[in-house]
Order: structure tokens, then sequence, then C-alpha cells
């Protein structure tokens, strides 16, 4: 090995272990469609020589069809498990061999891929290829499928054991209904035991196109050089359109659903649903709920529940704002026996809150701290990519990070109240509850 792919590698080392480097006051984001219709993203950085790649694609769990839930999930799983006559043991050592990491993510909106290589040349050339191969030539083979299959069904029956998963399957259903984005994104063991490599297939062409593709790239190569490997990415994809917008959930009808379980603890989950990712009221719920149950030992929940109370080891609140209106969740986890005094004072909570606001003393400390935290947002390539991916999907502004700061600091206590008595009813909330104590 020579001096210079030595150091190399060593700086590879440090960046996957997460080791910062100076972060950017700002992001100079580039955007652009491939000639096969892709969309885009770039950021251009020399500071080290590695290159973080994602590809997404409108391909997550609430593209199931209702009968064929885990689709979504296995075709994604499958995809570096054999690709263009590789089997996945070639994948995987021809990726360690370059130094090369090969992720993915998959979730109710998308599923993707990630890469993160050396921008040197060999070692890019080669990543990109079995990059371009998993993303456009997957095999998916007879037995690999099989096996897979298999596997995920073990994986849902092992989650069906847990208590905090099944509050969160029963909290979607729930609140979507007959939505897309009911559908859990494992599936269910009855549909996954179904599925066919035919179907698999044909699911990888409609989704995997590159019309649905997002492409970020952040790292150190030039504007043509990223243009060039956008284009090889996506020159193998289907030409399929991009797929129809999911419909608008409505409202979910107030529901308390009690589920035995043999746990300790009761699991309890409070909710509605929330907001889309590009809503105009994003910030004020953003900073709100680091005042009501995001702020962690700073929010109110913490402090009404936990500190105050004793009921919980910790309680939050959370918007999770996807392409449609994604859940607004309470959570905490309770002894059985003071499940309903738990529920009580989080409800309570809740409630003064949309009715009130927080004070200017907790709003203020809300935005100083996330203000003052948002340099750790960007202070990698990686934070970086994930913030170019969600502005690609989600269709954010280019000056999205530009902003970031001043929006926040915008918000004010009139916001956040007319933000929270707009999205949530206290008198509408779906309030799901593990466990065999505090029965009504």
């Amino acid at each position: 090995m020579s001096i210079k792919r030595g150091v190399i590698r060593a700086l590879l080392v440090a960046s996957l272990l997460g080791l910062p480097f100076s972060a950017q006051a700002a992001l100079a984001i580039q955007y652009w469609q491939t000639p096969q219709g892709a969309q885009v993203y770039f950021v251009e950085s020399h500071e080290l020589p590695i290159l973080d790649i994602a590809v997404d694609f409108s391909a997550g769990s609430a593209r199931d069809p209702a009968d064929r839930a885990g689709l979504a999930q296995l075709t994604h799983a499958l995809l570096d498990l054999g690709a263009g006559g590789q089997s996945e043991i070639d994948i995987a050592h021809g990726l360690a061999d370059v130094g090369a990491q090969l992720s993915g993510r998959l979730d109710r909106d998308r599923a993707g891929a990630t890469l993160r290589t050396l921008s040197s040349a060999p070692e890019k050339d080669k990543a990109l290829g079995i990059f371009a191969k998993v993303l456009q030539q997957p095999d998916f083979p007879d037995a690999v499928v099989e096996r897979e299959k298999l596997r995920l069904i073990a994986a849902i029956r092992e989650a069906e054991a847990d208590p905090g998963n099944v509050a969160g399957k029963a909290f979607y259903n729930a609140l979507y209904g007959t939505h897309p984005y009911a559908h859990d994104e494992a599936g269910e063991v009855a549909t996954v035991a179904q599925l066919t490599r035919s179907e698999i297939q044909a699911f990888y062409r409609t989704h995997y196109s590159a019309p649905n593709a997002v492409i970020s790239l952040m790292g150190d190569i030039t504007r043509a050089e990223a243009e060039a490997i956008a284009v090889r990415l996506t020159a193998g994809l289907s030409q399929a359109p991009v797929v129809p917008a999911l419909p608008t959930p409505a409202q979910a009808p107030a529901a308390d659903v009690r589920i035995a379980h043999p746990s300790t603890q009761s699991h309890v989950l409070v909710g509605a649903v929330g907001v889309a990712r590009d809503a105009s009221d994003y910030f004020p719920l953003y900073v709100g709920n680091y005042v009501l149950g995001g702020g962690g030992f700073d929010s109110r929940l913490m402090r009404e529940v936990r500190d105050q109370r004793g009921y919980a080891y910790s309680a939050y609140s959370y918007f999770l704002p996807l392409m449609k209106p994604g859940p607004f969740q309470l959570g905490l986890q309770t002894k059985l026996e003071q499940t309903d005094d738990a529920l009580k004072v989080a409800n309570t909570t809740l409630r003064d809150f949309i009715a009130n606001g927080p004070s200017e003393a907790e709003l203020t400390q809300a935005k100083s701290n996330l203000t003052g935290g948002f340099p750790l947002r960007i202070d990698s390539n990686r934070k970086i990519l994930e913030y170019l991916a969600a502005i690609g999907f989600y269709r954010l502004p280019l000056d999205y990070l530009d902003t970031w700061v001043e929006r926040v600091e915008a918000v004010d206590v009139a916001a956040v109240k007319l933000a929270f008595a707009r999205r949530i009813d206290p008198d509408k909330l779906v309030t799901i509850v593990v466990g065999t104590g505090g029965a009504r």
C-alpha cells in the first residue's frame, strides 16, 4: 500500500467513525435533472477525499398493495443480494476491497440506497460500478427470494412479541385506517408468505425508475463528475412514470384501544394525523413541540410526568412529517397500575399546551437550544447528505438549510398556539395502551 493510499484510507476510517470536520456556514446546493428524468442535488466539498451518494425512490411501504404488505420491504432488501450476475458475496467483497460502504433505508414514503466511497478514481469507479448494478440490475434469485421471505416473516413474528412494536402498529392502524400509511413497513406474515418473484420484479420496474429517482451527492467531486455519476446511476433504470401522489389522509376519529400483553409496563401512545413535510406551519410546530415533548428534560411532558410525579422514566412527543400528513405522537411507558393516572397527566399537559402555548421563557430557551445546536446538524458529509436527500425527496427550497436558523428564530408564541390549535384537536385523539393495566 502506498503512503498516499494509506493516508486516504485512514481519513476514510476517521470519517466512517463519525469524526466531525468544520461545518460550512452556507451550503451551495446545486440542482438539475438527468436526461433520464432523475432529480439531482449536489454539494461540492473537498475537505475530505470522500464521496457520499444517496438514491431514493417513491417506493416505501405506502406503495404496497393492500393485500401485498411487505412487497416494498422485500424488494428493497433484495437489491444488493445479487445483481448483474454477481452474488451477494461478490458484491460485499467488491465493496470491502475498496473500503466502500453500501447501506439502505425504507420508510412509508421512500426506499433508497446510499454509498460511501473514497473519491480517488480507482476506488470510486469500482464502487460506482457495483452501486450501479445494485440499482439497475438486481437479479432477485429464486433461492434468495425464498430465504429473505422466511427471514422477514421471522422478524415480523419476533416483533409481535415486543409491546412497543405492537403499540406502534396499532397506533398507525387506528390513525390511518385504510390509508396506505397504515401499512406496516415490514408487512404481514400472511401477505409476505404469498409474495412471488414476478411481483417483486414488477414492483421494482414500476417504482425504481429514473423519473422516480432522487439522487443526492455530497463530497469530493466536481459538478461535471457529479453529472456523469448521476447519468451512470440512472441510465439503466426503467422509464416508468412518476408514481401517482398518495391520497391525503383524513383525521381519524377519537379512539381508545387497550391491548392485553404480558409486559411489565404499559406502553402508551397518543396522537393524531399531523402535517406534511412541506407544511407552511412546520417550524411553529417543530419549535413548539420542543417545549411540549421534544426537548428531553427541558420539555413539559418530562417535567409533569417524570419529574413531578415519577410516572415514567421518559415522556416525549414529536411530529413525523411525511409526503402527506404524518403522525403527531405522544408516548410514555409506565407501571401497569398507574397507567390511567399517567395518561391523564399527559393528556392534561397536551390540552393546556394547545390552549395556551408555551411561555415566552420556554420559547426563548427552545429557540436558543435549537439554533445553538444547528452547526452540529451539518458537521459531517453524512449529515449533509441526509438533509440533501430530504430536500430533494420532499421538494423543499434549496436554501432550506441557509434559512433554517432564521425561520426558527421567527417563531413566536402566537404562531405556536395557532399551529397546534389548527393541527391537534384534543377531543379527537387516538390512544393506544399495550399492557394489562388501566382498563376502562
